[in-house]
């Protein structure tokens, strides 16, 4: 009678003690999977890009070396002449704004001193007009406008709507029809700007 109750005994703590042992895994495969789930949820957040924008500008003319060149976004026009290794001696840096900000797409031409140069409607952002100097209202981006003394964003809005509306300035004084704009601010403005 010991013999076959110990040998109960026995085959009872051999079938029990594997299946504590089977009972603790799935709670140590589900301690592993809870563990795990912190670090599944974290890669999304980490794997958001920190998208750091930049721009591309094309610069041709009297730069040591023109060129397309990558530049962070915000770049301004003094960035983008020194990525092209500065002005050349022949350059006239008086006909580009070194401190406007620079656009992506921007076609960058620097002309020579004293040559005369002529716009394309695509490349707004060039030498704001020709050597002159001047700010071509046809042409002139929201920013080289707010550049001109009385223009602030409003007025700058405003004259880009006009041109939008009513088609190209014929004459620098048609600038007095946009709204905002009377005799006073075009006195200010009528020898800083063109109307090509």
């Amino acid at each position: 009678m010991l013999i076959p109750t110990a040998v109960i005994v026995l085959l009872l703590i051999y079938f029990l003690f594997p299946q504590s042992k089977s009972e603790t895994a799935p709670a140590t495969s589900l301690e592993l999977i809870n563990a795990e789930s912190p670090q599944q949820t974290e890669p999304p957040e980490n794997e958001v890009p920190v998208i750091e924008t930049t721009l591309m500008i094309d610069m041709k003319g009297q730069v040591v070396h023109p060129g397309v060149y990558e530049l962070p976004a915000g770049s301004r026009m003094q960035d983008a002449v020194q990525a092209a290794g500065g002005f050349t001696t022949k350059a006239d840096s008086r006909a580009i704004n070194l401190a406007l900000v620079i656009v992506d797409e921007t076609s960058v031409y620097v002309p020579v001193v004293g040559e005369e140069i002529s716009l394309p409607a695509a490349s707004s952002q060039t030498a704001s007009a020709s050597g002159s100097g001047l700010i071509d209202i046809n042409l002139a981006s929201e920013t080289e406008l707010m550049e001109l003394p009385g223009i602030g964003p409003s007025k700058a809005a405003a004259i880009l709507a006009y041109r939008e509306e009513v088609g190209r300035f014929k004459t620098p004084e048609e600038l007095t029809e946009v709204t905002g704009i009377g005799d006073k601010t075009f006195e200010q403005l009528k020898d800083l700007i063109s109307a090509k």
